[in-house]
């Protein structure tokens, strides 16, 4: 049983160990494969695992002894899942690893937005505490989160999480979903459409699927809906925010801030308009990356692959 992972580097660039996936078979654990790379490196594989690497159709068609691809994520738009389906290659991801890291680096976004802990810190450290004339001094706006209002869009799992802790902090709930959900427990929340949820929020966090009705969901005129003084997180896919469109409402002020750990092409380019537009936060697409996180991205891969040599595949999408 030939095992190929295609870009383990970005899973496991040291701290965890491959060793439960060698108990099932022949591992190559390639760091990183380019386009050019992948049929050469996958010929002879039954079993391929990705995270980023694109597996299309016409790579696909190429290879006959494939069986099984797993997706070392929880997106999947990487790989060709109708021609794989077609072809008999059962397609297995990773749904809900990253769920508390997620929602602590959404927090981690807003409360850098509200306090600027970094930008303090800055300061001090290049002595301006020392020199003031008074005990305390900031240089920000400080803003605090009781009583406003977090618009959720996007009330699944982590969508959810988000909301328990926004709780905490004493925040009021608006959350829009496809499908709704008995929230009774919530006596701060309630359902509203997404333009009703942009007015009347004071912090919109976004947690949905990025699907063709959801691209671009973040644009120019929805960015319009929202308050002056009100910030926008993501933490979900890139390309739901059309890029232009937040730089030039941030930089002109239709809103106030923005915390964002993906973009809609990854890695950006250099001349990417949010680099420069003022108060916006922008980390690598790290969400999902804590040790405990890809911990259990690597236990429930193995198992995705145990279950499936067992003959009951698990988390197969289609």
């Amino acid at each position: 049983m030939k095992i190929v992972v295609l870009d383990g580097y970005t899973l496991n660039p040291g701290d965890l160990s491959w060793e439960g996936l060698k108990k099932l078979g022949d591992v190559t654990v390639f760091d990183r494969t380019s386009p050019d790379e992948i049929r050469e490196r996958t010929m002879d594989a039954d079993i391929i695992f990705t995270n980023k690497t694109p597996l299309r159709a016409d790579v696909l068609n190429d290879l006959p002894r494939l069986k099984f691809i797993g997706v070392l994520a929880t997106g999947y738009n990487i790989v060709d899942t109708a021609v794989a389906q077609k072809n008999g290659i059962t397609v297995s991801n990773v749904p809900g690893y990253g769920t508390p890291s997620v929602v602590q680096l959404t927090f981690a976004l807003l409360l850098e937005l509200t306090l600027h802990v970094q930008r303090h810190s800055d300061t001090v450290m290049e002595g301006k505490w020392a020199r003031s004339a008074d005990f305390c001094y900031w240089d920000f706006p400080l803003i605090e989160l009781a009583g406003k209002t977090m618009g959720i869009v996007g009330f699944g799992s982590i969508g959810e999480k988000v909301a328990d802790v926004a709780t905490a902090f004493g925040m009021n709930l608006i959350g829009s979903k496809r499908n709704q959900t008995d929230q009774s427990h919530r006596s701060n929340f309630r359902w509203a459409d997404i333009p009703e949820l942009l007015a009347q929020s004071d912090v919109v966090s976004i947690h949905t699927p990025l699907t063709p009705e959801t691209q671009g969901l973040i644009n120019k005129d929805s960015l319009a809906r929202m308050k002056a003084s009100a910030f926008l997180l993501n933490t979900s896919r890139g390309p739901l925010i059309v890029d232009q469109d937040l730089a030039d409402a941030l930089n002109s002020g239709v809103i106030a801030g923005a915390g964002i750990d993906v973009l809609s092409s990854e890695p950006p380019a250099a001349d990417n308009p949010l680099f420069s537009a003022k108060n916006c936060l922008i980390t690598p697409h790290i969400a999902w990356a804590t040790k405990e996180a890809r911990s259990r991205l690597m236990d429930i891969s193995v198992e995705n692959l145990a279950q499936f040599l067992n003959g009951t595949p698990i988390h197969v999408v289609h």
